[in-house]
């Protein structure tokens, strides 16, 4: 039935991640190697790299094998454990589906080599920046730290075995993309596909709102903008004159959470990526080594170099500050936020043209404040769904009503600013409606003619590839004719 298959997409579609997770931190670990039949029902001990502690350990044996890539009993133990330790309860992920998953992976990785998808060095190494810069963050910047506690012995231990780890998921992803890249559904389909699900099985959409907002950033004094150009000014004579190093500089001063313990690095910047344009503009104006003089952008204030030009691509370092703003520049701005506040309140002036006229936040000023989800690209949020900190201020607010500027600090960057939020809209916990929820309803169309399609390449590709499972694993039962029978 089609709830069956939305079921079925969504457990495949949260395991996905939940396992996409394990991998990024190496609960999973998947081995790329030639295994024969006889090595595969033998007791044979196999050798692999425990991630936690790093040492050579005997395992059972072999699971399975798909095509070049094997799935050793211990990857199924340290998902299972892994999903356990992010409160996924046990009898939720059993066994046989956790290894279900894993062969769908390893069948998607086969095939991406067989089809020449490539995944480039300078890609593997950028998603491996990302992650390090991630995990550094959670253990503010210790690089030690996060070894003691993967269990590697060294940096570039540890880099290689998420360089491997990255270019897997890369190929999988790939894959996955590839076979429903050109899947549409028309209108049609997706009124088919609402009607033929029973009244009573048809989706609940949560409680969910449309919002606007009004955003007042305290302004820093002249005087502390310039304090800030001059600060980055003597870093750039100090490493031009006296041979310091960018690298350290931005360790000890930049404000950019995202690059700070990198030294200031972004790797392999391209003029679309989705850096700010100032920013881009003066990056592909330098050359390798060249500093520029210092600039603003929204963020705060810059000096950067380019370490690398590779065509197209560049690896730039950049040092961040931002003015300090002074208490009673933040005051300044909660009076500014109350006094718009009440004059919308008063039906002097509308909220989509206060916000026009006095909203700091490019992005939603000239829209009349409407949030877009980033998620949806829609204008819905659902609540369970909602960031927690929106959620918090929002929650409570009636259709139409507005809220007390609000104090926010952006945990990315630090900026902080006053915020009136406004609910444009509000709806009920209820059955998805056609014509209400039609947005919502062609997504799911869309994912289950996806399903659909997966499950179709799936079936003829394990048809031609190589498959062997153990005999441990005989009684399984699996979505996926794994057997061949």
């Amino acid at each position: 039935m089609m709830l069956l298959r939305k079921n079925n997409l969504k457990y495949m579609k949260t395991l996905n991640k939940i396992v996409f997770s394990l991998c990024l931190i190496g609960g999973v670990m998947m081995t790329f190697a030639q295994q024969d039949d006889e090595a595969l029902n033998s007791e044979k001990a196999v050798k692999v790299k425990d991630t936690v502690k790093r040492k050579m350990v005997k395992i059972d044996g072999v699971a399975a094998v798909v095509g070049d890539y094997i799935i050793l009993d211990s990857d199924i133990v340290r998902a299972m454990e892994g999903l356990q330790s992010n409160d996924v309860p046990k009898e939720e992920i059993t066994h046989c589906a956790l290894l279900g998953k894993l062969m769908e992976d390893k069948l998607y990785m086969h095939n991406a080599v067989q089809d020449s998808i490539e995944v480039t060095t300078n890609e593997v190494r950028s998603g491996v920046e990302q992650r390090i810069e991630f995990y550094l963050n959670q253990v503010n910047g210790d690089m030690e730290k996060l070894l003691e506690i993967y269990g590697f012995e060294t940096e570039g231990e540890f880099r290689e075995e998420l360089s491997r780890i990255v270019k897997e998921m890369y190929l999988t992803d790939r894959m996955r993309e590839k076979i429903i890249e050109n899947v549409e559904v028309t209108p049609e389909e997706v009124r088919t596909f609402f009607f033929s699900i029973p009244e009573d099985e048809r989706p609940r959409f949560g409680e969910s709102v449309e919002i606007s907002q009004i955003v007042i950033e305290p302004k820093a004094p002249e005087e502390e903008e310039r304090k800030v150009v001059e600060k980055l000014r003597k870093i750039k004579e100090d490493i031009e004159d006296n041979g310091t190093r960018f690298a350290s500089n931005a360790m000890l001063y930049s404000q950019d959470p995202g690059s700070k313990m990198r030294g200031g690095l972004y790797t392999s910047v391209t003029r679309k990526m989705q850096f700010i344009k100032e920013f881009k503009d003066v990056a592909f104006s330098l050359q390798e080594g060249e500093i520029s003089d210092p600039f603003k952008t929204d963020f705060g204030w810059h000096i950067l170099t380019v370490d690398k030009i590779r065509g197209e691509q560049r690896d730039v370092r950049h040092i961040l500050m931002r003015p300090e703003i002074p208490y009673a520049a933040i005051q300044d701005a909660e009076a500014k936020a109350d006094s718009i506040r009440k004059l919308v309140i008063d039906d002097k002036i509308s909220f989509a043209e206060a916000a026009k006229t006095f909203s700091d936040d490019k992005t939603t000023k000239y829209d009349e404040g409407k949030i877009i989800n980033p998620k949806t690209l829609d204008l819905r949020f659902e609540l369970v769904k909602m960031e927690p900190t929106m959620y918090n201020n929002i929650h409570n607010l009636k259709e139409g009503e507005l809220s007390f500027p609000i104090y926010e600090e952006n945990p990315r960057d630090g900026t902080v600013s006053y915020k009136i939020y406004k609910i444009n809209k509000k709806t009920e916990d209820h059955i998805a409606d056609y014509s209400n929820d039609y947005v919502q309803i062609q997504e799911l169309a869309l994912r289950d003619k996806q399903l659909k399609i997966i499950k179709e390449w799936t079936e003829e590709k394990i048809e031609d590839t190589f498959i062997n499972i153990n005999q441990d694993n005989k009684d399984c039962v699996f979505v996926n004719n794994w057997f061949k029978e």
